[in-house]
């Protein structure tokens, strides 16, 4: 059966193949009747600026961002591969993060433009970035160069000047032999926006629908809860 390339590989090609060897089922194809499941946790999840949680609650209720600043954030990864309505082919992710209060989900899909790579992000895939993606020592970085916001049929660019720069920074961790995961969102002018670290395992298996990505047991009734800034 021929497996169609992920949009990791269709932009990258070759380069891809420098990636450490735990982190290519990650960015490479889902092939049919598969789903890629990872599980883990994240040490750190939003930002301490309380400020901008009125802005990030209305991203959270789209699946883009959350309004907390936590710790030891249980959660889980669930990648399909899918289709957009113009086509192309795509990964479509559900992170699902067990917060002490209620899981939420973020939602997003990649695809590959031209030599690089488009993220749209939220439920209905409001707001996109294009990433420029590299492979240094064994590990992938993926830097955006823009962003947009989708009203109805038009795509609205957001001004460079005030754009939030995302960067996202995947390695496999040998000192605990696990898959680790930093995505950070900085301001040209405020600084650091929001953020989420942390490690997991990751497996492409068959799928099974009885057990999807957000099931009961990943409840941790014992998290902590984060109040107040970090120090």
């Amino acid at each position: 059966m021929t497996v169609a390339r992920s949009p990791y590989e269709a932009a990258m090609g070759d380069e891809l193949d420098r990636l450490h060897p735990r982190l290519r089922p990650y960015f490479s194809a889902v092939p049919a009747g598969s789903v890629g499941r990872g599980r883990g946790t994240f040490a750190v999840v939003g930002t301490p600026r309380r400020w901008l949680w009125p802005v990030l609650w209305v991203l959270g209720r789209q699946g883009v961002v959350f309004a907390v600043d936590r710790r030891d954030v249980p959660f889980r990864v669930e990648n399909r591969p899918s289709t957009t309505a113009s086509g192309a082919v795509a990964v479509t992710a559900v992170r699902t993060f067990a917060f002490a209060d209620g899981s939420r989900r973020m939602v997003d899909e990649i695809v590959a433009r031209g030599d690089g790579l488009e993220d749209h992000l939220g439920h209905r895939r409001r707001w996109s970035a294009r990433l420029r993606a590299t492979v240094v020592d064994g590990a992938l970085t993926m830097v955006s160069t823009s962003t947009a916001l989708r009203l109805g049929p038009v795509r609205l660019r957001v001004p460079r000047a005030v754009a939030p720069r995302v960067t996202l920074h995947e390695s496999f961790d040998e000192s605990v032999g696990r898959q680790r995961v930093s995505v950070v969102l900085d301001s040209p002018t405020l600084g650091r926006l929001y953020e989420y670290t942390g490690h997991f395992d990751y497996e492409v298996v068959a799928d099974d629908p009885a057990q999807p990505v957000g099931s009961a047991d990943e409840q941790h009734p014992t998290q902590p809860r984060r109040r107040g800034p970090r120090p």
